[in-house]
């Protein structure tokens, strides 16, 4: 059964967080689908995958790029998984259908806390992953930006 991961973004953005996860996912050797919830964020999110570090890679694409199969990383708004990910990030609001979660080996929700809408998402999409049986994982940031899992 799919591992879900809830990030609550409090003390640093998606901008900072996105790209650490990514870099933990992709020196595993495993690919990732990130979904974003609009097109205008995937372009914003493909150049800050691009300049967020001078000495990190994180190759990745999107359909302007093309070569989805190829991409380790592959950034989209749809419900595709063209580059056959085993790792599933949902940002900026992305939403996914439950039937689709155990496609996933693990599923990251990265959610701002700051904004309501994106708060009620991640509670309405815990209690569906609750009921529906999967292991659940939320994760908090401290005051000084650790991350805790919390139970």
């Amino acid at each position: 059964m799919s591992r879900i991961d809830f990030y609550h973004l409090q003390k640093q953005t998606l901008d900072e967080v996105l790209p650490k996860l990514l870099q933990k996912v992709y020196a595993s050797g495993k690919n990732a689908l990130v979904k974003v919830g609009t097109a205008e964020r995937i372009d914003f999110i493909n150049s800050l995958l691009w300049t967020y570090d001078d000495e990190s890679f994180l190759p990745h694409g999107s359909k302007k790029d093309g070569f989805a199969d190829q991409q380790p990383i592959w950034l989209t708004t749809d419900d595709d998984n063209p580059n056959k990910s085993t790792m599933l990030f949902l940002v900026d609001g992305a939403q996914v259908d439950v039937a689709r979660i155990s496609e996933f080996e693990r599923v990251f929700n990265v959610f701002d806390g700051n904004l309501p809408e994106e708060l009620d998402q991640a509670r309405n999409l815990w209690k569906l992953l609750k009921n529906a049986g999967y292991d659940i994982y939320y994760w908090q940031q401290s005051a000084n930006g650790t991350w805790h899992q919390h139970n």
